[in-house]
């Protein structure tokens, strides 16, 4: 069931795991479970992830160094307040854009039941829960909400009749930030990624459903820059950045304009 937003916070089920030791770890995490520390620095305090969160959270130094950027990033008017996670997943992204205090709203979307109460829970670890607002949905869904005629599209303001008050958005204020499943780990084996290839979403799909908005995509490191750069129109200079810990990249973000 989708709840637009969530009111309280979700029970943590049996598949919201810490693991402490890594005899009970399955075998496919234990490699991550090893950089737990790097993924999530208070992990011993109880972070709590699915074990598919584990395939895609964003390691914790990144995920600070991209909240940062963000800002730097929005070069038009007026100033951005508003900033959507679009898949939420365990948490780490949006625990970083809460915790860098420069967001007067963040919204955290996740489809999953039990990762989303994975992350309401680690970021109550951090300090942060109350300050995100938590929606349990389809992010493409809760997109194509805003845009729905009559929403004040024309004005730059997404206020959808079939959303809740609190989730009304001024298009013109809001940036978007999409970190989807990439569709396993087959990226890795590939010098350059087909980002039509993409699962669930592709690269062409996602960017059409955050039009009219400023998104940031995150990328697989190997992403076809050439596939990016022709979602904007010739002329159009946008930037793409590496995000690296201890000298490897773990990710690219391309920084895409409104429109």
């Amino acid at each position: 069931m989708t709840r637009w937003p969530v009111e309280g916070t979700l029970p943590l089920t049996e598949q919201c795991h810490h693991y402490e030791d890594i005899n009970e770890v399955p075998s496919d995490l234990q490699k991550y479970w090893h950089q737990r520390y790097s993924i999530f620095n208070f992990y011993d305090y109880d972070i709590r992830m699915t074990d598919a969160a584990w395939f895609g959270v964003t390691p914790e130094p990144v995920a600070t160094q991209i909240a940062k950027d963000i800002p730097s990033h929005n070069h038009s008017t007026p100033r951005k307040d508003t900033i959507i996670d679009l898949f939420a997943g365990a948490g780490g992204n949006t625990i970083a854009f809460a915790l860098s205090e420069k967001w007067k709203r963040v919204i955290a979307i996740e489809k999953d039941a039990a990762t989303l109460a994975c992350a309401q829970h680690n970021a109550a670890i951090y300090g942060v829960a109350d300050a995100i607002t938590w929606v349990h949905g389809d992010s493409l869904d809760f997109l194509a909400r805003l845009k729905i005629p009559g929403s004040g599209k024309s004005k730059g303001k997404g206020k959808a009749l079939e959303l809740d008050p609190s989730l009304w958005v001024d298009f013109s204020r809001t940036v978007l930030f999409a970190s989807p499943p990439w569709g396993g780990v087959s990226y890795r084996g590939q010098d350059v990624f087909d980002l039509s290839t993409m699962e669930p979403y592709n690269l062409e799909t996602l960017h059409e459903a955050c039009r009219p908005m400023e998104h940031a995509l995150y990328l697989p490191r190997t992403s076809d820059l050439r596939q990016i750069a022709e979602l904007v129109p010739d002329g159009t200079k946008i930037e793409v950045v590496q995000y690296c810990m201890e000298g490897a990249s773990k990710a690219m973000v391309a920084y895409m304009p409104a429109e």
